[in-house]
């Protein structure tokens, strides 16, 4: 291992990557990825926890990686692979089934919210343990820092429980990963709700401004974007979509909220939208150029390579775990 933590995160290849993610998630890897030694995976695995078209499933891992690399993640200094690639990480996760406690997988919250829809009855059981495939794809590198959103926080937290179960029962083996939350980080709220984050897998389309979309449709989905009461663009508690808006085009302008409210004094929502819709159409176009200029083929050349680098650690630290438990290797 190198004299830099390492760090691991992913995405999941189901729906399509809007600005939340980019800005919540993405951009931060990039920063992190001269600090970090850096594992990016595209987590297939998770995400047919939920019925997936196969074809669909197969593009949209393409996709993600494709991202990725147009935001600026480097297979330089990052190793990117599809999760897939490495089946350790279903081996690691069985092993890791084994002394994960059905009551800690009850408590984690994004399997209520995401069972609602067929009840938890209804819901696969890969749904509800997906928890502790995470917790595999962490510690099977040695993973020191995770960044993730507050929303995967609990995740992290099982991840910890787990690899100290692990070690005070069989002996010192996996590293204890620190959260890495990015302290300045916002959440990117939907466009049709301030209340709630924007979200891949939200109903309507006007809930987010997706990475792919086209400047006609940026600027649709904007004009629809829901405002509060009043006229003034002004960065108040009190005025959450206004606050989101506001967030969105300084993210993306690298304008202060305050040098933003001044920018539109004695203007109404329609200037302060429209010139929001060019600042973010200015950075996705660009964004999009370098995303179009990637062949499939140039991409899983990059994916190969990374998983061919990633499976001997992977392999290694399995190994480790399967000789202290027991197992012939």
């Amino acid at each position: 291992m190198s004299s830099k933590k390492r760090i691991f995160s992913g995405v999941q290849p189901s729906g399509n990557l809007h600005i939340g993610n980019y800005l919540g998630a993405i951009a931060n890897w990039v920063k992190l990825q001269d600090s970090y030694e850096s594992i990016f995976c595209v987590v297939d695995m998770h995400a047919i926890t939920v019925p997936q078209d196969p074809e669909i499933l197969r593009k949209k891992s393409i996709e993600i990686a494709k991202i990725y690399l147009a935001a600026g993640i480097d297979p330089k200094k990052s190793l990117i692979f599809i999760q897939s690639q490495v089946s350790e990480h279903a081996e690691l996760m069985w092993i890791l089934n084994t002394i994960a406690k059905m009551s800690e997988l009850e408590k984690m919250t994004q399997f209520k919210d995401k069972s609602q829809k067929e009840g938890k009855e209804g819901a696969a059981v890969g749904l509800f343990d997906y928890p502790v495939l995470m917790a595999a794809d962490i510690l099977l590198y040695d993973t020191q820092v995770v960044p993730v959103g507050e929303d995967q926080k609990q995740h992290v937290e099982l991840a910890r429980d787990l690899a100290k179960r692990f070690n005070n029962k069989f002996g010192d083996t996996f590293i204890v990963p620190e959260v890495h939350i990015k302290k300045e980080g916002m959440r990117v709220m939907g466009l049709d709700n301030p209340e709630k984050k924007m979200s891949k897998s939200a109903e309507s389309i006007y809930n987010r401004i997706e990475l792919l979309d086209d400047a006609e449709m940026i600027r649709k989905k904007i004009r629809k974007a829901v405002t509060d009461s009043g006229s003034e663009i002004i960065y108040r508690d009190d005025k959450p979509a206004l606050k989101n808006l506001i967030n969105i085009y300084s993210s993306f302008s690298g304008k202060t909220p305050k040098e933003i409210e001044a920018m539109f004094v004695g203007k109404g929502y329609g200037d302060f939208k429209s010139e929001l819709a060019e600042v973010i159409i200015a950075f996705l176009e660009s964004f999009q150029a370098r995303y179009n200029a990637l062949s499939d083929k140039e991409v899983m050349k990059i994916l190969n390579k990374g998983a061919d680098k990633v499976r001997p650690i992977a392999r290694k630290k399995l190994d480790e775990v399967k000789t202290k438990i027991g197992f012939i290797v």
